[in-house]
């Protein structure tokens, strides 16, 4: 007896037909999109020239910084040097005006003149510039 037979002939004698799962059919492969995502292609890029760049300015801030503190220190030196000797030159001319007042008062005066030789005079005489005319009665010192 064939299989096929065997088959039908179990199937007519009551029994269940034996049933085998069938496979389904593959699927065909999708077809390729024309357009895909592409990424970014890496850079090689090198943080050094940023580094470097940001340590100069940087640097260059604090130098500056220093140098600008440094300098107004310098300039607070000179000022200190200035004031000190505008007081020190106001101090001699408070003390030269005080001696020029006591040389110019009346008794220094005499005193000096005393020292020179002359004597006070009694009477006096005036002269007019402008004609030449002597007007009063002038004496000789030390005879009036």
């Amino acid at each position: 007896m064939s299989a096929l037979h065997a088959t039908t002939a179990t199937a007519r004698a009551g029994a269940a037909p034996r049933t085998t799962p069938r496979r389904a059919p593959a699927p065909a492969p999708a077809p390729r999109p024309r357009l895909r995502v592409v990424g970014a292609p890496t850079q090689a890029r090198t943080r050094v020239p940023f580094v470097v760049t940001c340590i100069a300015a940087l640097t260059s801030a604090l130098l500056g910084a220093l140098l600008l503190n440094t300098s107004m220190a310098q300039m607070e030196y000179q000022r200190y040097d200035l004031a000190t000797r505008l007081s020190q030159s106001a101090q001699a001319q408070q003390e030269m005006r005080g001696r020029l007042e006591q040389m110019s008062s009346p008794e220094a005066l005499a005193g000096a003149a005393r020292a020179l030789g002359m004597v006070p005079t009694t009477s006096g005489g005036y002269l007019r510039l402008s004609d030449g005319v002597v007007l009063g009665n002038p004496v000789p010192a030390g005879q009036g």
